[in-house]
């Protein structure tokens, strides 16, 4: 009987405790650098990984998703007028921006893994991830622009000018650049699983 009431008091004192916490205002809560630099790499791998899959294969091929009818579908309704080639960041990130995307996000919550996971953006489709060039977004933002890019053909620019420099090498006699096209393009394929969709 008496360690039935220790472990309710320790029961009850926990959830206090958490009660408590959850009550603190999320500013007091500080960022755990290991917990960030884990979510940087990791969103940093998932762009590399998508430059490699549209520099080596015709992006209209690609599928992203399961679902990328659907998201297609709705981004092209809700956004029909977004310029998707080259990006305003207040287009998405304005407050005005927020309160159009936050539905649209919301309908792929439980449909798309991860659908609010924070990605890495390119502002212009036609040049690679660097600092000047890249935004966070939602990874379902970042599918529904990624979708409509390859599928309107605005991230052909990156496949011809990779495949054009491989060509142009070959042609010099640079068999490196020959064999490195090569490369890039099988680990390109093995990020592409058997029903034709990209691990993403």
């Amino acid at each position: 009987m008496e360690a039935s009431s220790r472990t309710e008091e320790l029961v009850s004192g926990e959830l206090v405790s958490v009660a408590h916490a959850l009550s603190l205002p999320a500013e007091s809560y500080s960022n755990d650098p290991d917990i960030e630099m884990a979510w940087a790499m990791r969103a940093m791998q998932h762009a590399e990984v998508y430059y490699k899959l549209i520099s080596s294969v015709d992006p209209q091929l690609l599928k992203l998703t399961k679902v990328d009818d659907q998201i297609y579908s709705e981004f092209r309704e809700n956004f029909e007028k977004l310029r998707i080639d080259v990006l305003d960041p207040e287009e998405l990130k304005s407050e005005s921006a927020k309160e159009k995307w936050r539905p649209f996000c919301l309908k792929f919550d439980g449909i798309v893994e991860d659908f609010n996971y924070g990605t890495l953006l390119r502002l212009d489709c036609s040049q690679g991830y660097t600092e000047e060039n890249t935004i966070f977004a939602p990874r379902i933002q970042f599918f529904a622009i990624e979708i409509a890019r390859n599928r309107e053909g605005c991230n052909k620019a990156v496949y011809t000018s990779v495949k054009d420099k491989e060509e142009k090498g070959a042609n010099n006699g640079g068999e490196k650049g020959a064999d490195s096209g090569g490369e890039t393009e099988k680990e390109a394929n093995k990020e592409i699983n058997k029903s034709g969709e990209t691990a993403m």
